[in-house]
């Protein structure tokens, strides 16, 4: 399997495993478990031990855990242009060039998918991983405040966070100071031109 075969693959898995967990995922959990096997232990291993979360929990529960999680906690936001951005017009645009980007991969949303979500996002960079290689590290600092923050909330997701990491390279040194001051700091918080997107509020959740 060569690099990009084998980081597709964990992009693809990771976009499954962090969207909302619905019957699909329930029905493709062995087929998942199967394809994380199969990568190397730092990325497949916290893969492997969500799915035997996933096994174990009642379905119900576990989506009322994805809600609360996500849904109700402003850092363990999902979309990951409110990170760099905040509720500015700057997000606004930001979120226009991503679907631009994605429609020339041939990556179409619905309505009701914002393409800065992380499934999104992981989604087209399974599709092109050298592109989406450099989008997740433009977002490095947002990913890293988001797995800190699931880390300290002692989420199962946690560990998909822990995943993506693994197939990043390493943090330097302005990266490190860019998770630091946004973790002080937070994002942004202008409050105007936003359009053409309704989006959401900082914990998730359309307002």
């Amino acid at each position: 399997m060569t690099d990009n075969m084998m980081l597709a693959r964990a992009w693809q898995i990771q976009s499954m495993l962090i969207g909302y967990p619905d019957e699909n995922l329930h029905e493709r959990a062995d087929l998942l478990r199967q394809a994380a096997a199969s990568l190397p232990g730092s990325v497949g291993g916290p893969l492997l031990r969500f799915l035997d979360h996933l096994a174990a929990a009642a379905p119900a529960e576990l989506a009322a855990e994805y809600v609360a999680t996500f849904d109700h906690r402003k850092r363990c936001c999902l979309y990951l242009t409110y990170y760099a951005h905040g509720d500015t017009r700057n997000r606004g645009m930001a979120l226009l060039e991503l679907k631009q980007t994605y429609a020339v991969a041939g990556l179409k949303l619905t309505d009701e998918e914002l393409p800065d979500h992380l499934a999104v996002v992981l989604e087209y960079a399974a599709i092109d991983p050298g592109a989406g290689l450099a989008l997740l590290v433009a977002h490095r600092a947002g990913l890293e405040l988001l797995r800190l923050a699931l880390h300290d909330a002692t989420s199962p997701w946690a560990g998909i966070l822990d995943a993506i990491s693994a197939t990043l390279p390493p943090l330097i040194g302005d990266q490190r100071t860019a998770v630091a001051r946004l973790a002080a700091q937070g994002p942004p918080a202008e409050q105007v031109g936003l359009t053409p997107y309704a989006l959401p509020h900082p914990e998730g959740v359309p307002r």
